[in-house]
Formats: structure tokens, sequence, C-alpha cells
């Protein structure tokens, strides 16, 4: 063990199964997920990208519209019911309720309303932007060999008749929160468990040959929608976490946990590994984070394209909007 950290290969993470050259690699999940998404990239791995941004766009226009972020145009994915449902609606089994809101006489899809920071002209437009959208998560789901998926949060907002859940808290992003149409929701160790999997048996009813990288945001609350402190509430929602993905990996061969969670949070750490917020991983973090993995499973290219590694502000995290709302 060096004085940082756990070197790669002291048995910190022993991985299930390699990751070839031929496998097509999926990514979602909460902000933190971006960090691995963008380095899979830079070292050669062959990602998925069933939603790609518009030629003319470029490539910082592309990324404020939420392509190339991840896999499909889906945004930050915090709970595991959030990808639960959106695999639902992908292949026909559920429609989600009241999920056009607006702002300022524009229109916003709801289930990913950061994707199109302006809105659109019209609930039609919505609509078929969705469309697109469900197709290209169908894509994702049929040509990808390994989904990586970071738990983020058990916090959560929902469409109460219909259980419809959403990344953000009404009227922060856009729309109006009603009391009698929305409702919060802690997610619990037996729901995040079970979501998980029916989500897996879900896509795998689709892709036999799909594989499972689950990992745990170490990033903490901003805030909290529960009555307890964020440092209560943070603590709470990342052993929940923790505990669920554990408990995937033990029943399942081809679910693997990776330990980003520890690797930025464990003592031997130190607490080096947190920037200037406490609350964001540091670009050093993020990289130990990232040797690690490329060590489980090694890059393609052994001279990955060096990365450069956003700040907790530059990354596209609307959780961090909960603040807002709670204040």
């Amino acid at each position: 063990m060096s004085s940082e950290g756990y070197e790669p290969g002291a048995g910190l993470h022993e991985q299930k199964f390699s990751i070839d050259p031929s496998d097509a690699i999926a990514t979602a999940g909460s902000c933190f997920a971006q960090h691995i998404a963008r380095n899979l990239r830079a070292n050669g791995f062959n990602v998925v990208d069933s939603e790609p941004a518009p030629p003319f766009l470029s490539a910082s226009t592309a990324e404020k519209f939420g392509f190339g972020v991840y896999s499909a145009r889906f945004g930050n994915i915090y709970y595991v019911r959030q990808l639960l449902q959106l695999a639902q609606e992908a292949f026909g089994l559920r429609r989600p309720a009241n999920w056009i809101w607006t702002k300022d006489g524009r229109y916003y899809d709801a289930l990913r309303p950061t994707v199109e920071p302006n809105g659109l002209s019209s609930p039609e437009s919505v609509k078929e932007h969705r469309e697109q959208h469900l197709r290209a998560v169908r894509t994702m789901v049929k040509s990808a060999t390994v989904l990586v998926f970071t738990f983020g949060l058990t916090e959560g907002w929902v469409e109460k008749t219909t259980g419809t859940v959403f990344p953000t808290a009404p009227g922060t992003v856009c729309g109006d929160f009603d009391s009698e149409i929305f409702e919060f929701k802690n997610f619990d160790y037996p729901e995040i468990l079970s979501d998980f999997q029916e989500l897996r048996n879900l896509l795998l009813g689709q892709n036999p040959d799909l594989k499972f990288i689950i990992t745990v945001s170490p990033v903490a609350l901003a805030a909290t929608a529960t009555k307890d402190h964020v440092l209560l509430a943070t603590t709470y929602s990342k052993s929940v976490l923790r505990a669920v993905t554990g408990e995937l990996s033990r029943l399942y061969t081809d679910v693997d946990y990776f330990p980003s969670f520890e690797i930025i949070t464990g003592s031997q750490a130190r607490g080096t590994y947190w920037d200037e917020s406490l609350r964001g991983v540091s670009s050093e973090g993020v990289n130990e984070v990232m040797r690690h993995f490329f060590y489980s499973y090694p890059p393609v290219s052994k001279h990955g394209a060096e990365q450069a590694v956003p700040s907790s502000e530059e990354l596209l995290c609307e959780e961090a909007m909960l603040e807002v709302f709670a204040e």
C-alpha cells in the first residue's frame, strides 16, 4: 500500500470478467459516471453512442445538450428505478405520467430536463424528441455487451398516481411543485435491490450477452429533502447503495462491483481526494479511481489520450439544484 492509497493489484478489486476489444460498453448513472465514460473513450474502449450529436454542433455545444455524455442522451440517472422505468418505456412496458413540464412558455421532457437547456416550442416537439430517444435506448441495450452503471442517490421525486420517477424536483430546472401530484421518496434497500433485479431480467431478456459493472458514486449530497442533516442523509444514502451493490455482486456472476466509493472515501485516502467543496471529487481522485479501473480492465490502447478531468462544477449535475429547492 502506498502512502496515498492501495496499489492496483493489492486485492482491492478482483474482476469477475474481462473487457475485450470487441466489447461494446454502455455507460449510465449519476454525474460521477461522466468521468468513467470520458476516460473509457480516451483509452480506446468501444463505448456505445446510440444517440450521436448532429455533425454541425461543436463538441462543447453537443455536450451542453446532452450528446456524448453517456451512451444515449438520457442525462444523469441517479437511482435505479429511473433506469428501470426508462428501459420499461423503451420496450413498451410502461408509459410515464405528467412528464412534460413548462418554464417561461417553453416545454421540457421532465424525465431528462437538462438535455434541452432552452426547452422546446411545443408538447408535440417534446414527444417527438422522446420517441427518438427511446429508439436510441433500444439500440444501446441491444448492441452493448457491458453496462457500466453508477448508483448515485436514494432520494427521488415521484408522480403519485403512477409512480413515475424524475431526476429533479419539480420547480428546480422546470415545472412547478404540486403536492397533490408529486411527492418525495427515499428508496430503501429492498426497493433498490428489487429494482435492479427487475432491470437486469428485462435487459437480459433483450440481450442475453449483457454483463454489468456497478459502482457507487462517492459524491456527497448537496442537500436533502429528508428532515435529517445532509451529512446524515448522505451517510444513509451511500450505505444503502453500497449494501445493495454488494449483494448484487454476490448474487450474480454477470454483475461485478467496482470500488469507486471506497477508493475516494476510505481512510487510506486521508481525505485528499475531495475538491474544495468537500463533497465533489478532485481530479486527483478521479485519476486514482481510473488507475484502479484500468488495472482491472486494461485499456485497449496502452497509451490512451490524457484526459482533462472536469471540476465538480463543470460536470452536468442537476442534483445540485436540489439545494435551491430545499431552501
